[in-house]
């Protein structure tokens, strides 16, 4: 039996041919996967970036609040430092006017010593009330003002059909004010007979005084002082 050649044209030789790999496929795989990991990578570490610059931020915003509100606290403390101390002095000026109004003005006609002690206090007045002043002191006007409960404190009344109800006619002890506080309320006399009030526009209440913290004449007077 003799063998015979094989055949390159031979169909058994040729019919399943083996498929031959694609130069280049399986590094260009790699090198895309290795890209995307970097990529990834990337994304996260921007990421981690952004939250700790987010945290910066808050840090940051933090901090200024805080010393603005320290610097706020400092102002307003500085401010009102003096508040205490002032309203210890307002006893003085007190007792400094009452002594300038007891001495009349015939006395100090009449008498030249009493007029020379009058003019001392008077000096002395004017210094502590212009050092109050220079301290965000001052004295409120409450006469012929429409009485307020938030700054002025009824003692008596008084009958007057001519004016409105709850109308200030009398100052028995000034109020006074430290900035925009109140500092002592002013002692007064209310009027009582009269027609009622007009009503307070909602935009005037707390300054005047809201018409539901009003009173009727003679509901809200102090007879202890």
């Amino acid at each position: 039996m003799s063998d015979e050649p094989m055949n390159e044209n031979n169909p058994e030789a040729t019919e399943n041919p083996e498929p031959a790999a694609e130069a280049g496929d399986e590094p260009v795989d790699a090198e895309a996967a290795a890209e995307a990991e970097r990529a990834a990578a990337l994304e996260k570490e921007l990421e981690s970036v952004r939250e700790e610059n987010q945290k910066l931020l808050y840090a940051c915003s933090e901090a200024q609040n805080a010393q603005r509100r320290a610097e706020e606290e400092g102002e307003r403390r500085a401010k009102y430092a003096v508040a205490s101390f002032a309203k210890d002095l307002l006893s003085v000026a007190d007792n400094l006017r009452r002594g300038l109004e007891s001495v009349s003005a015939e006395e100090r006609q009449s008498n030249e010593l009493a007029d020379r002690m009058a003019e001392g206090m008077e000096m002395v007045e004017r210094e502590l009330l212009g050092a109050l002043e220079r301290h965000g002191v001052s004295r409120m006007e409450t006469v012929g003002r429409r009485f307020d409960p938030h700054y002025h404190r009824a003692v008596f009344e008084v009958e007057d059909t001519t004016v409105p109800q709850q109308t200030v006619m009398q100052e028995v002890q000034p109020g006074y004010m430290i900035h925009d506080r109140l500092l002592r309320e002013a002692m007064v006399g209310v009027s009582k007979g009269g027609p009622k009030p007009e009503p307070v526009p909602e935009s005037d209440e707390g300054e005047e005084g809201a018409e539901a913290g009003e009173t009727e004449a003679g509901g809200n007077v102090d007879t202890s002082a």
